[in-house]
Formats: structure tokens, sequence, C-alpha cells
């Protein structure tokens, strides 16, 4: 469980103000001198704009702030000054409970701005889940990648890896096991754990990638050797005669992201191209005038 303080700011309306107002409340039409919204809390104003034509205005009345009453200097709380509500610092302690997730809401009911004759409203906290440089989160489950040499991918590896909590969970494959690249292995109760019931856990999963070595690695007769050691190939063996028939094509190294983004920016310059000649022959041609 996480708590977190929370320091706010906000409008209180105190005992002391409401014991010291209660029953000096006065409506405006009652105060002697004033003349304003009498007791309504608008006023109303009219003017002449021409001959025969008058402008009538309503607007909030400035002496009662449109409330239709108003508290004589000599009774207003010296801490409110007649505004029924003073300003205070409280801090709140918001709980966060274990396996609470994006989205979840902590509601303190009754908590919020006060103002006279109103119902107070409540603080609602929306948790929002802070990203994580190795592991990602889908509900209860934790998600992390792991990258292999082809080595280990094909001979076994083992390597540990640091839980949230600092924990040190060692991984490990099993003998004779080999590793595919994009492959996925799951560990139970190490995910989340369940919102209500901590105890239950879901799952972590890890998702494999191979690093495979750079052109040249092996010599020759390393790969005869290591042709050897692995599974027969899958494509049979060409005949001269076959390979006579073919004709020779060679391979070029592509980042095919770069290579997709740049066709289409040619794609969209011939496009815009085409746009603008078809423009210029759509355009009437001027024809002289006849004589």
């Amino acid at each position: 469980m996480c708590i977190t303080a929370l320091q706010r700011s906000y409008h209180f309306l105190g005992m002391h103000c409401a014991q010291n107002v209660k029953g000096k409340v006065q409506k405006v039409e009652q105060l002697e001198g004033v003349l304003g919204c009498q007791g309504t809390g608008m006023k109303i104003t009219r003017r002449q704009i021409g001959l025969g034509m008058i402008q009538q205005m309503q607007h909030v009345c400035p002496d009662c702030k449109g409330t239709g009453e108003v508290i004589s200097e000599r009774d207003r709380c010296p801490q409110c000054k007649g505004n029924k509500i003073t300003q205070e610092k409280k801090v709140l302690e918001v709980h966060v409970e274990k396996g609470m997730q994006q989205g979840h809401k902590i509601v303190f009911e009754g908590r919020a701005d006060e103002a006279p004759d109103t119902i107070t409203g409540d603080i609602v906290f929306v948790l929002q889940v802070k990203g994580h440089p190795k592991f990602r989160r889908e509900r209860d489950d934790l998600h992390i990648e792991h990258n292999l040499s082809l080595t280990e991918a094909l001979c076994g590896f083992q390597f540990n890896v640091t839980h949230l909590d600092g924990r040190q969970l060692l991984v490990k494959s099993n003998p004779g096991e080999v590793i595919k690249p994009g492959q996925h292995k799951a560990i139970n109760d190490e995910g989340m754990p369940q919102h209500g019931r901590p105890f239950m856990k879901g799952r972590l999963y890890i998702k494999f990638s191979v690093d495979f070595p750079d052109s040249g690695f092996l010599s020759p007769s390393q790969s005869l050797e290591l042709e050897k050691i692995l599974p027969q190939k899958t494509s049979k063996n060409l005949s001269q005669k076959e390979v006579d028939d073919c004709e020779e094509t060679t391979l070029h190294d592509v980042n095919i992201a770069e290579e997709m983004s740049r066709k289409k920016q040619q794609y969209r310059e011939a496009y815009d191209d085409d746009d603008d000649e078809d423009d210029e022959h759509s355009q009437p041609r001027v024809q002289c005038a006849q004589q």
C-alpha cells in the first residue's frame, strides 16, 4: 500500500463564522439607507437610448453580491469578513491499495470546497499509472523483453531479473530447450497483485529476441562443421543444370522502415505533381475577341 500526503487550500465553512452570523443576516430592504435590489439579489437599471426608447438591464446587485442579504459592519465575523467562509489548508492522506489500476478513483466524500446553503461536493483522485523503463503492465500481468545470443538460444541460458519490489528472480531454460525469436515464456504469480485480493497475482511474461552474429562470423570450414550439427536444410540442393537455367540475383542490405518511408514520400510528391498538371490543363483557354 502506498500512502501519499497532499496539502491543498480550499474554502471552509467554519463553525465560528456560522455562529457569528446566525440571526444577524438581514434583507437588503430592511437596512436603512440601502437602495439596491430590495432583497431579490438582482438590480435593474434603465436608461434612455433614444426618443421614446428605454433600455432595461438586469445585473447582480453589488451590495449583496446576488444573495439578497447583507451583514452589517458591526456584526461581521473578523475572520470571514461577512463572507461566511474562510480559506484553510488541509492535509489529505491518499491510500493507494495494492493492485489498483489506471483510472481507479479514490473519493473523499464531502471534502470539497464548502459554501453557504449548498451541499459540499467530493474530492476525487483519479490514478494515472506511471510507465516503467522495463516492465509493462496489462491489468494484473507484467511484460518484459529479453535479448538472447544465438548461443544462448540454442544451448541454454540463465539470467536474473530484478523485480519491482527488489527481489531477484532466476530465469533459466530447460536442458535441450531451443528458444525461437519472438517466443514468449510465462512465470506464474510474479505479476501484479489483484485489487481486493493482494495475495492473488498475475503472470510475468517474457518475450525473447535472438541476436544473430554478423556476416563473416564463420569461416567456410566452420560453416561446414556447423551444418553437420544443425538439422538438415529444408530446401533441396539444386543440380548444376537447374542452377544454369536460373538468373542470378544479388541480395542487398536494407532498412525496411526507412525504405518504405522514402517510397511513401516519393509517391506523395509524384501525386502532387500530377495534381498540378491536371489543374493547368483544366484551366479554360483565353480566346481572342472577334472584331
